[in-house]
């Protein structure tokens, strides 16, 4: 959410001057006896006896009389959204030069507040996101309001179906769950509602990263942090796009659920292939249904990472059909199928010869980076240097060759 720029539509005026601008917005549309009996008690307050303090004197009557009028906004109001924007500006600059911003007085308004702008007809939808947008904005950068003011934010935009109008990007959360002074548990909590605002929102993908980051900021041993793990294992699983799960074995949350029956199935989609996920399933009945898993696209998955793993152990080489079908489990005829399904997928980079009946790897992802895929990578490497040597000496001895015939030659001038 980008920095709002305040709007103040009200003249610059005295605190009396100011307050009674106020007032007259809160009550314009209201009859004429009701809105003079409404104003009186705001006149007589603002009244300063003899020998009292003066106005802008009196710190303790200056927030009674603004209490007065906060308690009376139960509405935008009667105006334009330029002047709606205006009114609420003003009563944001008085509530945080009046109240220290940590104090009850200042949280109770605050809330009160988002109540009031929340609660506004959906045909007030933008001046509504303005408004809190501009709250968050005048509240220190440090406060736990920002957090109340930007959930309040979400809901709005998740019951609008307009998440991608705050334009909220993980950066931005990041940066306040550092700066907000909350518990650990209330930057689980936002991380988890920010989730589940994009998981409703139809953005499975965003929803599933920020998934990860709020499984990673929960205490490992905690019973929150397991179920967290085991939904997060089947989302993982369920989502038809994710191919990497490398990144769910370096959550602490998901190495400490290792007893569970999923990480087993987990650890499979990491390393293993198809015999191995038909042995689990063998061994776990009614286990897919329990998670909501469907065996159809598991096993599609599985297929496409093997012959993902086995493009990694042969880039640079052609890969027959025969040993494809042979690592899939089906049909040589149906090797080009899945192949153009991996590539689609971004799993692997190739060439096919229905000629030779062969695939050529031109790159591949490995599933997981540990010791064999290092030694695969530097077995890469030296045979790339080895031949990056060989075409050097190549050009060397071509050079020498030539010099002869150049010797004696006029030399171009500069």
């Amino acid at each position: 959410m980008a920095a709002a720029d305040s709007v103040a539509i009200f003249a610059e005026g005295t605190f009396e001057e100011q307050i009674q601008e106020l007032v007259n917005y809160v009550v314009r549309n209201r009859a004429e006896e009701e809105r003079a009996a409404a104003i009186r008690p705001f006149q007589d307050a603002l009244k300063t006896e003899a020998g009292k303090k003066s106005l802008e004197e009196d710190d303790e009557r200056r927030r009674k009389i603004f209490s007065m009028v906060v308690v009376d906004v139960k509405s935008l109001g009667d105006g334009s959204e330029k002047e709606i924007e205006g009114f609420f500006n003003l009563i944001y600059s008085h509530l945080f030069s009046l109240y220290a911003v940590d104090s009850p007085e200042t949280k109770q308004f605050v809330t009160g507040l988002i109540e009031t702008i929340s609660s506004a007809s959906s045909e007030q939808t933008s001046i509504q996101y303005r408004l809190l947008s501009n709250l968050f904005n005048a509240i220190p950068r440090k406060s736990p309001l920002r957090l109340t003011v930007y959930s309040a934010l979400l809901n709005l935009a998740t019951a609008n179906e307009e998440l991608d109008t705050l334009q909220l990007a993980r950066i931005d959360v990041e940066k306040w769950l550092r700066e907000w002074d909350i518990s650990s548990e209330e930057k689980s909590t936002f991380l988890k509602t920010i989730a589940d605002a994009y998981e409703k929102s139809g953005q499975p993908a965003t929803a599933y990263e920020y998934s990860l980051t709020y499984v990673r900021s929960l205490p490992a041993g905690s019973p929150t942090s397991q179920t967290a793990a085991v939904e997060t294992i089947a989302t993982a699983l369920r989502l038809p796009f994710i191919f990497d799960f490398d990144p769910l074995f370096k959550l602490d949350a998901v190495v400490a659920a290792k007893d569970h029956e999923l990480f087993a199935l987990l650890h499979i989609f990491l390393t293993d292939g198809l015999p191995q996920f038909k042995s689990w399933e063998d061994s776990h009945p009614g286990a897919l249904e329990k998670y909501q898993l469907e065996h159809a696209q598991l096993e599609r998955k599985i297929r496409l990472l093997t012959l993902a793993s086995l493009g990694f152990k042969n880039i640079g080489h052609d890969l027959p059909y025969a040993k494809v079908a042979e690592a899939l489990q089906v049909e040589p005829s149906e090797v080009e199928k899945w192949v153009i399904d991996v590539i689609r997928a971004g799993l692997l980079s190739g060439k096919l010869s229905q000629t030779s009946q062969s695939l050529h790897i031109t790159r591949s992802t490995a599933r997981t980076f540990e010791r064999e895929q290092w030694e695969a990578l530097e077995k890469r490497l030296v045979a790339w240097k080895a031949g990056l040597a060989g075409v050097l000496e190549i050009v060397a001895a071509a050079r020498k060759q030539a010099a002869p015939h150049t010797a004696g030659q006029p030399q171009p001038v500069a």
